[in-house]
């Protein structure tokens, strides 16, 4: 799939079947997630690709408490990368974190793997709970969560893009 036509037919996937991420597909995805471009190439994002079924599900109910619904906020995703980025390192850490997940989304299409920005993950790392994760996966106080990009592969068609943007154009 070329490049162009990737990102004009990635859609946001909540609905995933039991087919199992590979762990040379996802190393392909957290790649691209790192080639993401970040203010004066600071380098300051970070990742946590996530496949255990019980990690998965913490981290679903820490957002679905945050969301105060009893649903799957991950929709039954089979791995999750959770984004996270160094706020020490600058004014600009949403925007390299953000471009950071839209590596990752991308890439997943390209690879034909489903995905699905998920929000909420400053508040799951702010509580006392998310900073104990980040603890023991190795991130100092200073990160910040950006998304959780949950990943899958999907029965469900996927739609056309229905193009509603405003767009002015000066010339």
């Amino acid at each position: 799939m070329d490049a162009y036509e990737n990102l004009c037919t990635r859609r946001s996937i909540r609905n995933y079947n039991d087919q199992e991420v590979s762990d040379e597909v996802l190393e392909k995805i957290v790649y691209a997630g790192q080639c993401a471009p970040t203010g004066r190439n600071r380098q300051n994002t970070g990742f946590v690709v996530i496949k255990n079924k019980e990690m998965i599900d913490k981290l679903s109910k820490m957002n679905a408490e945050i969301l105060h619904t009893d649903s799957d906020p991950f929709f039954g995703a089979k791995a999750v990368i959770v984004v996270l980025v160094d706020t020490k390192e600058g004014s600009t850490y949403e925007y390299d974190g953000a471009l950071a997940m839209g590596n990752l989304m991308n890439a997943a299409h390209a690879l034909g793997v489903s995905s699905c920005w998920i929000h909420r993950a400053r508040e799951m790392f702010d509580s006392k709970e998310g900073r104990e994760l980040l603890n023991q996966w190795g991130f100092s106080e200073t990160y910040a969560g950006i998304g959780n990009c949950i990943l899958g592969y999907s029965e469900q068609e996927v739609s056309m893009c229905k193009r509603t943007s405003k767009v002015v154009w000066v010339k």
